[in-house]
């Protein structure tokens, strides 16, 4: 009797023209770029990279035919646990209406009146989307709920996706509180938080006018942090504000948006870069919405050339920026926010894990997870050099191949 085929335990991925690492040590500049190298992995982690003449030997091997590979993209910030449709009020939006928060109330109904099958379709739709693109780490957030019962359910559907969940209740004041605004904040505070937060790793909130002010944003990320959660900030997005110094000062792990930021601002994200109490404050940007809303761009240059640590994710969302590419970012903060290629495809990569406090994504160090993009290019120049062309051929999660064919 004949017993099934073993599973391969190892792998090489060999010819490889250009490897972006991410890991300084193995190649040349911050990305670590080394050309005509291999990799090897092992039970789903980075065991040996270098240049392919050196490479051991592995149970299967994989030709990339010169092609580049880079690591997963890490998306710190997408909202995709949702119903309903916006593509009308885009359009209205480039005929002249101006973005306000306003627009996630619509989201909010569709989202209660749908049943959990329908909101984790969509959530596997755009997972599966955005993995065919590269990403291989996926934060999901609710705040389309806005109620105990389905900011409690929105999580439940994140969590069978992705391990970054995150709480995000204090997105805006729904319809049913708008008299009382105080009293949502104990909501969020008291009962929701006491549900939702044993399905979440992180909590959030929306500092900014038109959603929430300094002193309830204070509230609602220290009450979440009392819970074991980690924080997060959206910030600065509509109009300077207190986002950027709440988050410092209450040791968050990135604020989002960025969008106007005075010298204050951009000083104490470098401040909190340089060291202290604990790992920085990412300043997560986030250009697809800029790019979708007619907005101002971050002015990436200046936080970099101050010292701040920048993150690049998608905020991939029904009504901002329905786009879940992780490339296309990184074209528009080439073109856009004054990064240049290296600049941005580490921050859409390395800058986001840094952004989820992860140490083991981002990079294709040994010991990392084998989560690694092969791209149909030659080096990484590519990802902006021509924007909106598909140039993902295949995807690898812990080893495994998950999209597209090496």
């Amino acid at each position: 009797m004949t017993g099934a085929a073993p599973v391969p335990r190892s792998m090489v991925i060999d010819h490889i023209g250009t490897l972006v690492s991410n890991a300084p040590e193995l190649g040349t500049g911050e990305l670590g770029e080394l050309p005509g190298a291999a990799l090897v992995v092992e039970d789903g982690r980075v065991a040996w990279a270098g240049p392919r003449e050196r490479a051991p030997g592995a149970d299967t091997r994989v030709d990339a035919g010169g092609r580049c590979v880079i690591p997963g993209f890490v998306d710190s910030h997408s909202h995709i646990v949702f119903a309903g449709d916006r593509s009308r009020e885009f359009a209205s939006r480039m005929s002249g209406q101006p973005y306000e928060a306003g627009g996630i109330r619509a989201t909010v109904a569709a989202t209660r009146a749908a049943t959990d099958g329908a909101l984790l379709d969509t959530a596997t739709r755009l997972l599966r989307e955005a993995r065919a693109q590269g990403t291989t780490t996926l934060e999901i957030k609710s705040g389309y709920g806005l109620s105990v019962r389905d900011e409690e359910r929105c999580l439940r559907v994140a969590g069978r996706l992705s391990e970054e969940v995150t709480f995000l209740g204090g997105h805006l004041v729904p319809p049913e509180y708008a008299a009382d605004p105080d009293g949502y904040v104990e909501l969020v505070t008291g009962p929701m938080l006491r549900a939702c937060a044993p399905h979440a790793r992180w909590v959030d909130v929306f500092c900014e006018r038109g959603a929430f002010g300094e002193e309830a944003s204070r509230r609602i990320l220290t009450a979440g942090q009392r819970h074991g959660l980690r924080a997060r900030v959206h910030g600065n997005q509509l109009g300077e504000g207190p986002g950027v110094r709440l988050a410092v000062e209450l040791g968050a792990a990135s604020v989002d948006h960025c969008s106007y930021l005075g010298p204050d601002d951009i000083d104490a994200l470098a401040q909190s870069a340089r060291g202290g109490a604990g790992p920085a404050t990412v300043a997560t940007l986030l250009p697809g919405v800029d790019f979708c809303t007619r907005q101002r761009y971050p002015d990436a240059r200046a936080l970099l050339d101050a010292g701040a640590t920048v993150a690049l994710a998608s905020d991939c969302n029904p009504g901002s920026c329905y786009s879940s590419s992780m490339a296309f970012c990184v074209a528009l903060a080439v073109r856009e926010l004054g990064m240049t290629p290296e600049e941005a495809l580490w921050a859409a990569t390395a800058g986001g894990a840094r952004a989820l406090r992860r140490d083991d994504v981002g990079h294709l160090g040994v010991g990392a997870r084998a989560d690694l993009t092969l791209l149909d290019a030659p080096n990484p120049l590519y990802l902006a050099y021509r924007p909106g062309v598909p140039q993902v051929a295949a995807v690898y999660k812990d080893g495994d191949l998950v999209s597209g064919t090496p």
